[in-house]
């Protein structure tokens, strides 16, 4: 592959050299694999980015958040050195690895319960849409990389091993047998020592992944002998041609080796098991990989991403709610923190998303270098204009009970000029985005509380005070005339805040009020900007549907 085959990037003097001193992660990282190529006796022929996947369950958010960091990487590598070395993005997938449980996420589970052990790819397809349970996963995730567009090169284990493609390397690996035995029984607990082989045989007879002790080791024949748990009998069979797949760890080192791989990151909690693999790679006679550990996704209870448990969010399922670049700057922020992933972080997510669009436009290149939507469009943002982000189209939502995206636009082209879906198809994209969660996750969740009396009487001077704004007041004229109520009442004073002209300031409490009471909701955009666009007679009319005792739940 030559640098064209990847998305073109326009390297200018100026962006070159902003890219030397940028301190973004992804060009942190592609650092590393600069200083690697500079220590090799030669220019290499190509880099090579890899990230691997176990496709024993359905894809997730984390595994798209690999290939989407990675890609970053590359990106930023690609930068630093004019686009003048060849890179490739390998997406592998384990797919030769026996099936150990049936993931709860499946149908037909008492289906497969029949084939454990077996090899992903031999495990019928309990939905019924693949030859293989491997081959579904493996569709699926290829389905999502290819919906935001990322320069990828599919492998599959099955298909390597039984083309022969790690032969060289599986017949090293045989030679140095007793190394990695060395290196990999220290890390066992004493009953796994007793079977660990870095080889797990094919069984001739079930097709089984089998984790077996090696009785003997043949190097003239490359070839290994096992006792057959079926039969009793003694097995020799070659290392190659599929005949048998690495344990992972060995699996990993192999992989490396044999397609030189340059870059893999994963886990935090893999980092033995990198430093263990780093050490068998080394005695095939390749060169570990560079790379760095980034932390693990959690579910909204703070335990980690599972496929099998099919906890967290699915990829399909973000993108229901929220555009891809969203989900692609999630990936971006902080890397190496641990992040919960569920549905509550979308809208922050989406409104986090256009913002940075928005000062792109504003910005030098070192602050563009820094920003993240130039990593999640591999250097070239897109300008779009977004008058009204996402939390502000749920509280319109809120406001209407809204469940389609033209009761939206019905305020948003009464109050903002110039807009329409036409001329703004992201917002409109934006909007129906806002329907859906809302219908989903607000509305269920929606609890309007009763006003108390000086609630109710503060309700009545806003209603008061809106009512003498021109109707196509802008939002900051309502912000202020909602402080101006707040500032009024004792209660909603905060007294270590002070306005310009010495009055006290208003506590976040007047407005926690506004969104309790009018939206049931607990927080929100500026509440002064949602009546600018959901209109001052519409929020008189919410106010007194209040005040009268309707909205309560």
């Amino acid at each position: 592959m030559s640098p064209s085959d990847a998305t073109p990037i326009e390297i200018t003097p100026e962006l070159a050299d902003s890219a030397q001193r940028s301190k973004a992660w992804p060009f942190e990282e592609a650092r590393k694999i600069v200083a690697r190529i500079g220590r090799a006796p030669a220019p290499p022929a190509e880099v090579v980015f890899e990230t691997g996947y176990g496709p024993s369950g359905l894809p997730h958010i984390g595994t798209f958040g690999e290939v989407a960091r990675t890609t970053m990487v590359r990106t930023a590598f690609r930068v630093l050195t004019g686009d003048a070395v060849p890179t490739r993005l390998i997406c592998f997938s384990d797919d030769m690895d026996g099936l150990r449980k049936v993931p709860d996420n499946v149908p037909n589970r008492e289906m497969m319960t029949g084939y454990l052990d077996q090899p992903l790819t031999s495990v019928p397809d309990p939905f019924g849409d693949h030859d293989s349970f491997g081959a579904h996963n493996n569709a699926r995730l290829r389905r999502f990389l290819d919906r935001f567009g990322f320069d990828y090169e599919f492998q599959s284990a099955t298909e390597t091993y039984r083309a022969g493609r790690f032969d060289a390397m599986l017949l090293k690996m045989l030679e140095a047998y007793d190394e990695v035995m060395a290196i990999m029984l220290p890390s066992l607990r004493e009953e796994r020592r007793e079977t660990y082989s870095p080889f797990l045989p094919l069984s001739p007879t079930t097709g089984a992944v089998l984790q077996v002790p090696i009785l003997e080791r043949k190097l003239d024949a490359g070839a290994i002998v096992y006792r057959d748990p079926e039969t009793d009998k003694l097995v020799e069979q070659p290392v190659t041609g599929g005949g048998v797949k690495c344990q992972w760890k060995a699996d990993w080192a192999l992989r490396w080796a044999a397609l030189g791989v340059d870059y893999e990151m994963s886990g935090k909690d893999l980092i033995d098991s990198v430093r263990l693999s780093n050490r068998i790679c080394k005695l095939l006679g390749g060169e570990p990989p560079e790379g760095f550990n980034y932390e693990l996704f959690l579910d909204e209870t703070g335990q980690k991403i599972s496929k099998s448990k099919g906890n967290g969010l699915t990829i399909e399922e973000w993108l229901t709610y929220a555009s891809p670049e969203s989900l692609s700057l999630f990936m971006f922020q902080k890397p190496k923190a641990a992040k919960r992933l569920y549905f509550a972080v979308i809208p922050r997510a989406v409104d986090e998303y256009f913002s940075f669009l928005g000062a792109y436009g504003r910005q030098e290149t070192d602050q563009r270098l820094g920003n993240p939507v130039w990593h999640v469009h591999a250097g070239a943002p897109p300008s779009t204009d977004m008058p009204i982000g996402f939390a502000m189209l749920l509280n319109l939502a809120a406001a209407s009970n809204a469940d389609d995206k033209d009761v939206l636009w019905g305020f948003i082209t009464r109050h903002v000029d110039g807009v329409t879906p036409e001329s703004h198809p992201k917002l409109d994209e934006l909007a129906g985005y806002a329907v859906r969660y809302y219908d989903d996750f607000v509305a269920p969740k929606k609890r309007f509380r009763a006003a108390d009396a000086e609630e109710r009487e503060a309700l009545l001077a806003l209603d008061e005070a809106l009512a003498g704004l021109p109707l196509d007041a802008d939002a900051a004229d309502c912000q202020n005339t909602i402080y101006e109520v707040g500032r009024a009442f004792v209660r909603f004073q905060d007294m270590k805040k002070t306005a310009p002209d010495g009055r006290p300031g208003v506590a976040l409490t007047w407005f926690a009020t506004l969104y309790e009471i009018l939206l049931g909701m607990e927080r929100g955009p500026r509440f002064g900007s949602f009546v600018a666009i959901y209109g001052i007679p519409e929020t008189r009319a919410l106010i007194a549907r209040a005040v009268a005792g309707e909205l309560v739940t």
